[in-house]
């Protein structure tokens, strides 16, 4: 398999900024084709980004780019924009499921305005983006689905402070899961990355403004992103693969130039032991 994306249509939800704009950035400097799906169409005080800069930002680093706006709850969107994206581009070959909500809070202290919002967006969000794009994957070479959820760990105490965020995040790595044996024969490559550190996005300063010194930059992710889904899809699927290991398979040993602050100690993300 190339490991180029050169020519290779990826569709990425949320990618307005965060983790989701430094995918589409390093898959843009290949020569891929980037559909930037995220509802920020306008620039906002807090969190800079939209579509619209994603999408030049993508063409200045040797990409083409399609911005929409989309709100993945909405299952008509999702289904025109992928259709729109395959006429655009004549295909579609990788599906990078970005797009989180969250809110790191109690059963008491959680409405059901904000639980409904985690399960629609993560984890019923990732579902219909893949219903929408296995038809087309299915027709590609080489067809990869990125979902960024954490690996399935079980210990009571990633769910007691946050158990409406980690069932959200557990049903996109369930969605991992079920996808990767139900399409494993058919050749589309489904597996979950999850940073093995806090990474600075508008999430970590808003919830984590303590670990943003410990943090590490998006690049990280962007990066063992891009390996994963350069390899043959056949050959590897059905993973909960962690960033800086995917890189040290890559031959990466060195990952202080994707620290925010390298004299800090590095700030463990959520669900990892």
């Amino acid at each position: 398999m190339s490991d180029s994306l050169s020519g290779k249509t990826v569709f990425i939800t949320g990618a307005s900024r965060g983790i989701g704009r430094a995918i589409a950035l390093r898959c843009a400097r290949d020569g891929a084709k980037i559909v930037i799906g995220a509802k920020s169409v306008e620039a906002h005080p807090r969190l800079p980004g939209t579509i619209f800069s994603v999408a030049d930002e993508v063409q200045a680093a040797g990409g083409e780019a399609l911005a929409i706006a989309l709100d993945i709850r909405d299952e008509n969107a999702v289904r025109d924009a992928v259709a729109e994206a395959v006429a655009r581009f004549g295909g579609l070959d990788i599906l990078v499921n970005n797009a989180s909500a969250i809110s790191l809070t109690g059963t008491l202290q959680t409405p059901m305005r904000r639980f409904d919002l985690m399960q629609q967006v993560n984890a019923r969000g990732t579902f219909v983006c893949a219903q929408a794009c296995i038809p087309y994957l299915l027709e590609a070479t080489n067809p990869h689905i990125l979902t960024l959820s954490p690996p399935l760990n079980l210990d009571p105490r990633w769910f007691s402070p946050h158990l409406s965020y980690t069932m959200s995040k557990y049903g996109m790595s369930l969605c991992t899961l079920g996808l990767a044996e139900e399409f494993r024969e058919r050749g589309i490559a489904v597996n979950s990355l999850w940073p093995r550190t806090t990474i600075l996005t508008s999430a970590v300063e808003t919830f984590f403004p303590e670990a943003i010194r410990g943090s590490r930059t998006p690049e990280i992710m962007a990066d063992a992103a891009h390996y994963v889904l350069t390899r043959d899809s056949r050959s590897l699927t059905g993973r909960f693969l962690i960033d800086d290991e995917v890189l040290r398979e890559a031959g990466v040993h060195d990952f202080s130039p994707y620290a925010v602050n390298a004299d800090e100690p590095l700030v463990p993300d959520l669900f990892l032991d």
